[in-house]
């Protein structure tokens, strides 16, 4: 239960801010609940005008069945400016805490993000705080009216009958303690029905998103395994977890009945005998007190089963804290420099990095670009390619050395200006979900509709656009459609061309194209390089002969550099990979 606590702290921080409208639900639960109160007291009185067959004031009645009337008008209308209220705070309150959560993700560093399925960081954001929500709007909904009804009816019924409300008072806390015992075994359960529900979601996206590739290898059974697995865990934890909520409810109303009869037992004694301790009621206060009694009782068994409802709320809570706590990427410093005017002058010193503490990857990576070249970076797959292009763009900070842009450490610069200053084409395609100009002003939305077709016409996109039915209007979802590799490619490349940044990298760029279409994209590409740094990774090292310098990595290392006759000169590595391509040409 510490954790919960610590989840339940947490919750209150977030509804502080709402500290006004919370006074204002609890002042319209205290009204709500004395104009409940008063109801029973104005049907007492009727009843007591109603002495016996043919004596009955209908005179007296026919005004408190009116004031009655009016009051619980009165009441309802209360009680829905109420929900409105409460609407208002817990849906505000999720909505605060999934935009944290969402800003929690845009800062968090990549490796938190690849430990991580995305499926399970969709669910917490999204069906965690749903149920979050519906949780929270339970306690505001129930737990106020609540607690003021009882402690109101407890007041009426000591006026009534002192002896009688001690009855009702030492058998209703076996409710509380009932209820108690139960939701202290069930914020476990939904905790762990939450994270199951997250592995379902996480299986599903991963399924979906790969939908090829699993048909592709048959794969279809074994998916639907799988699934049949995470889903019969679902089941039972599910399953498990409401059973035992779900025994509060009737555990309640059983005890909640025996105080109702005890209620009428005694009470009835009591107008029989003119009272208990001399004080003598009629039976119209007793039909107030039976009334008072059902009352008193009823708020314990709805927050009893609202205590249930907030563990599963917590436990969902819980789960989206965590990633909002999560240790967000290295802050960027007071006076860190914004990059203005960039040549191209990049430089790595003594670099070291490994994902896995546990495995050495790059090690003691030295390079000087001047601006304006263009370096090529080849090896064998896993040797550290991507890898130091991920740290150039600074999506993981280098565990050791400095790399230097224009002159400056890298980490001492604004990572905004840095990646502004590189423009990238990777293997990979990443489109997002809009028009075909959406994805391709990603790096300058104000770009006009000339300059959009300009960079579309120098990527070689703008025919196929055009064939298009809506055109440049055309809506893609994020995996492009129905566009092929090497259509979602060249709208990639696009990009690029319309942001003419001052630094190019292009990871196997021109992988997906025709052979046709990459002489031309090539062609666009050896005019954008001009005068440009441009950082090439290629496993086709035909593409890279006219480098001005092409970095050998194996094994992390710089193994070889130089150009591309100086390094076949050499017959060293570099060689033996290009013989290697072309042995039978």
């Amino acid at each position: 239960m510490k954790a919960d606590k610590g989840t339940l702290r947490k919750v209150l921080h977030h509804i502080r801010r709402y500290i006004g409208l919370m006074l204002l639900s609890m002042l319209l639960a205290a009204l709500t609940a004395a104009g409940t109160l008063y109801i029973p007291i104005i049907i007492g009185n009727a009843i007591d005008c109603i002495i016996g067959a043919g004596n009955v004031d209908f005179a007296a009645i026919l005004p408190m069945l009116v004031r009655a009337g009016a009051v619980a008008g009165a009441t309802a209308l209360l009680q829905w400016l109420m929900g409105v209220i409460n609407n208002r705070i817990a849906f505000n309150v999720v909505r605060d805490i999934r935009n944290e959560a969402f800003e929690k993700i845009e800062s968090l560093p990549f490796s938190s993000l690849d430990k991580k399925s995305t499926g399970d960081t969709v669910s917490r954001v999204i069906s965690d705080a749903d149920q979050f929500a519906d949780g929270l709007l339970l306690g505001f909904s129930q737990l106020f009216t609540g607690v003021v009804t009882i402690f109101g009816t407890l007041a009426f019924m000591l006026m009534l009958d002192p002896v009688v409300t001690l009855v009702v008072v030492v058998l209703t806390p076996v409710s509380l303690l009932a209820a108690r015992f139960i939701s202290r075994r069930t914020y476990s359960m939904f905790k762990a029905r939450s994270e199951t529900l997250g592995e379902q979601t996480a299986f599903i996206e991963e399924m979906i998103g790969n939908g090829r590739t699993v048909k592709a290898f048959c794969r279809e059974d074994k998916a639907e395994e799988q699934f049949c697995e995470i889903n019969e865990r679902l089941e039972k934890c599910s399953l498990r977890a409401t059973f035992f909520s779900s025994l509060t409810n009737p555990t309640t109303r059983f005890v909640n009945s025996m105080v109702y009869a005890a209620v009428a037992l005694f009470g009835a004694i009591a107008v029989i005998n003119g009272g208990m301790i001399g004080t003598a009621i009629t039976v119209g206060e007793l039909s107030c007190f039976l009334s008072y009694a059902n009352q008193y009782t009823k708020p314990f068994n709805e927050i009893s089963g609202v205590i249930t409802e907030l563990q599963n709320a917590l436990a969902c809570a819980a789960r989206i804290f965590e990633l909002i706590e999560e240790e967000p990427q290295i802050p960027e410093p007071d006076n860190a420099l914004i990059l203005s005017d960039v040549k191209g002058s990049i430089r790595a010193e003594n670099v070291c990095f490994s994902y896995d503490p546990d495995k050495k990857l790059i090690e003691d990576f030295n390079i000087d670009i001047k601006p304006g070249q263009k370096a090529a970076i080849v090896g064998p797959t896993g040797c550290g390619k991507t890898t130091f292009i991920n740290l150039l763009m600074r999506f993981y900070d280098v565990t050791g050395g400095t790399i230097y842009a224009e002159g400056n450490d890298i980490r001492s610069v604004t990572r905004k200006s840095l990646r502004s200053s590189y423009g990238m084409v990777l293997q990979d395609t990443i489109l997002i979900s809009g028009t075909i100009r959406d994805n391709i002003t990603m790096g300058k939305p104000d770009a006009t509709d000339e300059e959009v077709i300009a960079a579309a016409k120098a990527a070689h996109a703008h025919s196929f656009i055009k064939r298009l039915k809506y055109g440049y209007d055309t809506v893609i979802g994020e995996d492009g459609g129905s566009l092929s590799q090497g259509q979602k490619q060249l709208l990639c490349i696009s990009r690029i061309m319309l942001c003419l940044p001052p630094m190019l990298i292009l990871d196997e760029a021109t992988s997906s194209i025709d052979t046709r279409t990459e002489a031309k994209i090539q062609d666009a590409f050896t005019k954008l390089m001009k005068g440009r740094t441009s950082f090439i990774v290629a496993h086709r090292l035909s593409t890279v002969r006219d480098a001005d310098v092409i970095l050998v990595m194996n094994n992390g290392s710089i193994i070889e550099q130089g150009r591309h006759d100086e390094l076949l000169q050499k017959g060293g590595f570099y060689a033996d990979l290009y013989n290697s391509q072309f042995a039978d040409s």
